[in-house]
């Protein structure tokens, strides 16, 4: 990955996010709000920054460091989303102010961020994260101030909170309805486990561990972790040839795919016949990584570019028009998207900015034009989505290849995987 200097790829994610909103598209994808400003004394009653004009809100990712090749997208996304909220008269009457802050793929960088958007600042909400180990540190600060969080990453589970609403799918909506797809159509059997070593790939994998075993009656021939920004992978790969496993389970993340898929090919493994299968291989990472390197690969997600519906097109179109044609959009990416429209549409429904009022109102919240498809807020703060798996093609997009055919429930806490 790029250096600290500010050189290399960071560098040229640093100048796409320094676009300015010339790309907004003339057509927003909802219909206009009606809502006059009412009172700002009615509708902030904890001293959140409202003003009778103007409400801030927060973004909070990593724009340098090893997870920018992955969080630049949530950024884009998010702000093309507040864009088109705006454009469309705002939220009760009130255009969205950003406050940016990086976290620099460092946890306690994210913490101090966060505290920072909620004490000093007073945003009424932030969007922001990516890792797993971003939000555990940023989480106790939102639960003490009384922010709110839209989280937009899969994630394994495990959690729910008051203050965050989670955009991404859980353990039961990504790892275990992607194992019981490959087990099905490749007969899959044994399985080798590689991932970054912090607590989403080792959660992750501790789950889909109990579903090989216990469920698939399959084995784990192998389980290896490497620390984020990791570029030498020749060691493991070369395990992975000696043990054969019928599939390689990867959740590497951020900037050491590229070293990770780059370097499988170039020790001859094939992935037209050697099965991977990726839970955190979107088409941000495949930017970087190449199209070629990982064509044949597997990749569990509920959204794809590719998918073909009338929102998601609306939102490509948009996209691109705002962040440049040769921007690729990922599953956090449209994630990401989703949490200032879905905060929107909880201030409007509850009458109010005040966090604990917009909690309330956003269960059972109904989007239903999420580039998706169609997302509905769970009571436990998750949200209902379908799965989707789809082969990675040399283009750099992906084929999708399964769907589950209904939205599946959340379940953040599934009996047996604790």
């Amino acid at each position: 990955m790029a250096d600290e200097k500010g050189k290399g790829p960071e560098s040229a994610l640093r100048r796409k996010l320094l676009m300015g909103l010339a790309g907004l598209p003339a057509l927003a994808m909802m219909p206009r709000g009606a809502f006059a400003a009412a009172p700002t004394s009615a509708v902030n009653t904890t001293g959140l920054a409202v003003t009778d004009s103007e409400v801030t809100v927060g973004i909070l990712h990593s724009a340098t460091g090893t997870m920018a090749i992955s969080e630049t997208g949530s950024i884009q996304a998010e702000k093309l989303a507040i864009a088109q909220i705006n454009e469309m008269g705002g939220v009760l009457g009130r255009k969205i102010k950003v406050i940016q802050e990086d976290g620099a793929s460092d946890w306690p960088t994210f913490a101090e961020k966060a505290k920072k958007l909620l004490v000093n600042d007073h945003c009424a909400a932030v969007m922001g994260c990516w890792t797993s180990a971003s939000r555990k540190a940023a989480l106790p600060v939102f639960e003490q101030y009384n922010g709110l969080l839209y989280y937009p990453t899969f994630y394994e589970g495990l959690e729910q909170s008051k203050n965050v609403i989670y955009t991404g799918q859980e353990a039961t909506q990504q790892i275990l309805a992607s194992l019981d797809w490959v087990a099905k159509e490749k007969g899959a059997k044994s399985f080798f486990m590689i991932g970054s070593d912090y607590i989403w790939p080792r959660t992750s994998n501790k789950i889909a561990r109990k579903h090989i075993e216990n469920v698939l009656k399959g084995t784990v021939a192998g389980e290896e972790y490497f620390p984020l920004g990791h570029t030498q992978f020749n060691s493991v790969i070369n395990k992975i040839k000696l043990k054969k496993p019928d599939v390689i389970f990867a959740d590497v993340v951020g900037g050491s795919n590229v070293a990770f898929y780059k370097q499988l090919k170039a020790a001859g493994i094939d992935l037209s016949k050697q099965t991977l299968l990726t839970i955190s291989v979107t088409e941000d990472e495949i930017d970087g990584i190449g199209g070629d390197n990982i064509a044949g690969a597997y990749s569990c997600m509920k959204y794809f570019q590719s998918l073909k519906n009338p929102n998601n097109e609306k939102f490509v179109a948009a996209f691109k028009k705002m962040w440049g044609e040769k921007t690729v959009i990922g599953d956090v990416t449209q994630a990401a998207y989703l949490g200032p429209f879905l905060w929107k549409m909880a201030v409007e429904k509850a009458g109010s900015f005040d966090v604990d009022k917009v909690v309330a109102a956003s269960a059972d919240i109904e989007f239903k034009e999420a580039p998706e498809g169609y997302v509905k807020i769970h009571p436990n703060h998750h949200l209902w989505s379908k799965t989707r798996v789809a082969k990675a093609l040399p283009t750099g997009q992906f084929e999708v290849v399964y769907e589950s055919p209904e939205l599946i429930e959340p379940n953040p806490f599934p009996k047996g995987y604790q």
